[in-house]
């Protein structure tokens, strides 16, 4: 049985190989349904519900006394006992960014969280178009910030409060498409700021903050407090991931706008 306090080396691996190895199942789903001609949504329909099934399978295999909090549960998974009364608890979203995967984008990831006692404490995300996996397996390291900050927002609804943050801080901004290749985006230095406001999940930002965090990012709500993982009602509708050096300036700025 798994140390109930802390995640074990173990934990952190797992995390890792689980949305490598889904991200590969989900490239090659997709190029057999682009083969067969199927239009990008079966591609993403099918990509979710393959990837989906495959981790809740291993999960239930490697570590049957957590629970598993999945974007696909259905309502009674999301609301079970177990997961509410467990310390432990996997947060996975098997495709981030359904769209960008159907239309045959590279912006979109894998993700899986472990959270113990609400906090994300191990995680990866994994972008499998780009053949990369950032982990807190082997924590990355981040790379020096330009002189002009990059705020990251969405293409279809840049939400006001990243709008807010990046004239602030005369910040450029840069679109992107899934939570999870946002916030990789910070790491891999393409962008400096992710402020989102309007509506997400716990497995949209899990494994993201997990991954940021070991990276040494900052991450909290848009009003500077904590996120808070494993939660009764799972729906966690704003946050900010911000290299340190910018992180009072944003919160600043996005708090000024308020949220639901």
């Amino acid at each position: 049985m798994q140390n109930q306090a802390q995640p074990a080396p173990a934990d952190h691996n797992l995390a890792a190989d689980l949305a490598t190895r889904a991200g590969a199942l989900l490239i090659s789903t997709r190029d057999q349904l682009t083969a067969e001609g199927a239009d990008k949504y079966t591609i993403k329909a099918e990509g979710d519900r393959q990837s989906h099934v495959w981790l809740m399978e291993q999960l239930a295999q490697a570590r049957p006394d957590d629970a598993v909090l999945s974007e696909e549960a259905t309502a009674d998974e999301i609301h079970n006992s177990k997961r509410l009364s467990t310390n432990r608890v996997w947060i996975v979203d098997p495709l981030d960014g359904t769209r960008e995967y159907g239309e045959g984008r590279a912006d979109w990831a894998v993700h899986v969280a472990l959270a113990i006692d609400g906090k994300p404490v191990c995680g990866a995300v994994a972008l499998p178009s780009l053949g990369l996996t950032f982990a807190t397996a082997e924590p990355p390291t981040l790379v020096p910030a330009p002189e002009t900050p990059r705020v990251i927002v969405s293409r279809s609804r840049p939400p006001a409060e990243a709008l807010a943050v990046a004239r602030a801080l005369n910040a450029q901004l840069v679109e992107m498409g899934s939570a999870g290749a946002k916030t990789m985006a910070i790491i891999r230095g393409e962008a400096d700021i992710y402020a989102h406001s309007g509506g997400q999940y716990e497995w949209d930002s899990a494994a993201p903050v997990a991954v940021a965090l070991a990276a040494g990012l900052h991450c909290s709500r848009l009003d500077g407090s904590e996120l808070l993982y494993n939660r009764e009602n799972p729906y966690l509708p704003d946050l900010i991931i911000s290299r340190p050096e910018h992180a009072e300036a944003a919160i600043a700025a996005a708090s000024g706008h308020g949220t639901a």
